[in-house]
């Protein structure tokens, strides 16, 4: 049974996709999807449970697909075109569809461990790919091709280990590592009291009070981040940065961070 957390995410998310109607369609079948969701647990069953990392699981890959949902929409209405747009290749709709693939199956690898679970993560995706892609656009292979060759650039490319080339697949980087609040170290936190090499993660992310992704004033996404203490900048430094540094998607973003209270850092 899906969790209220998880179906809040998700009205979220259908809420954003309201006006695309193809790309609504596809997070319905995705959404009603037993064995992804199967899939999705158990990987943070392994990456809470047997690994001590923070969630991996159907929140995170919602909380990540809302995000980039966002980015793009806002993208979008400056007047930004993806790399499939530019390309003349692909439209609007086929780039959101790569990231909404993407964002609900990049941590699937996780099931197996966290050492390379970006490749991992396309392996098991691929079946799940496939068959939406089928569901939604069966008479067009064009489509089925250039959004699964997207989606599978964004997925291996969602831990800066590996160079990426589309706004697409950079968008999806960052929203990943937007998802970084309290609430996503609450469970890690609870069970594992142990002290051990790699704790700073996860009391970073419970310094991260909110994250809010607006139109900006400099540049068309503006990140803004809300922190109890100066720990969260651990978080912020050492994660979310060096994944906007590494993402073809880094001129459209600005970004601030501080502590309640006290006047924000820009960043970018």
């Amino acid at each position: 049974m899906k969790s209220i957390k998880e179906l809040s995410t998700e009205t979220k998310i259908l809420d954003r996709l309201k006006n695309i109607p193809i790309c609504l369609e596809m997070v319905k079948y995705l959404f009603a999807d037993e064995e992804l969701q199967e899939m999705q647990e158990y990987a943070n069953n392994v990456s809470i449970r047997r690994l001590g990392f923070n969630d991996h699981g159907p929140v995170h890959m919602r909380q990540v697909v809302g995000n980039a949902i966002k980015m793009l929409n806002i993208l979008h209405e400056a007047g930004i075109r993806t790399s499939l747009e530019i390309e003349e290749i692909g439209t609007f709709e086929d780039s959101m569809c790569a990231v909404i693939l993407a964002g609900l199956m990049h941590d699937l690898g996780m099931a197996i461990g966290r050492q390379g679970h970006e490749e991992m993560s396309v392996l098991l995706a691929q079946p799940i790919i496939d068959r939406t892609l089928l569901h939604v656009f069966p008479d067009n292979l064009h489509r089925r091709v250039i959004i699964k060759s997207v989606a599978t650039e964004a997925i291996i490319g969602h831990m800066s280990s590996r160079k990426i080339h589309s706004i697409e697949a950079g968008i999806l980087l960052i929203a990943d590592g937007c998802d970084m609040t309290k609430g996503r170290a609450r469970i890690p936190m609870a069970i594992n009291t142990t002290p051990k090499v790699g704790d700073i993660h996860k009391y970073s992310a419970n310094a991260i009070n909110r994250i809010g992704i607006h139109r900006g004033e400099r540049k068309p996404i503006k990140i803004d981040i809300e922190m109890s203490g100066d720990v969260g900048f651990f978080q912020i430094e050492e994660v979310l940065l060096t994944k906007i540094d590494s993402s073809p998607s880094k001129e459209y973003v600005e970004l601030y961070a501080g502590v309640a209270g006290q006047e924000r850092k820009c960043y970018l």
